[in-house]
């Protein structure tokens, strides 16, 4: 059974930072594609960032040039380095991987618990 397990969210104030990690069970250099989802209260859920196995990235148009992508796959982790945090970037941020060979089961979407942001003065 494979997981992913998020963590890093909090309260910050508007123009502040906040780092989210993820860390997947298991091999997480199998997985192509690892992703960040948010949100909001009465919203739909929405693709953030997405990173490749070889390091291409892709951004909503909302946080661009603000938040960062990462992913280190010896440690198996995948973080969003977010600045200059605004309110309406206030949601749960979910990780999220489609499984494939050697890890999970292939084509099912696995998803994080979530770890809730709130940018706030």
């Amino acid at each position: 059974q494979v997981q992913l397990v998020e963590s890093g969210g909090g309260l910050v104030q508007p123009g502040g930072s906040l780092t989210l990690s993820c860390v997947a069970s298991g091999s997480m250099s199998r997985i192509p594609d690892m992703d960040w989802y948010r949100q909001a209260p009465g919203k739909e859920r929405e693709l953030v960032a997405g990173i490749t196995s070889g390091g291409r990235t892709n951004y909503v148009d909302s946080v661009k040039g603000r938040f960062t992508i990462s992913r280190d796959n010896a440690k198996n982790t995948v973080s969003l380095q977010m600045n200059s945090l605004k309110p309406e970037d206030t949601a749960v941020y979910y990780c999220h991987a489609i499984g494939r060979a050697g890890w999970g089961r292939p084509g099912l979407n696995y998803w994080g618990k979530g770890t809730l942001v709130t940018v706030s003065s």
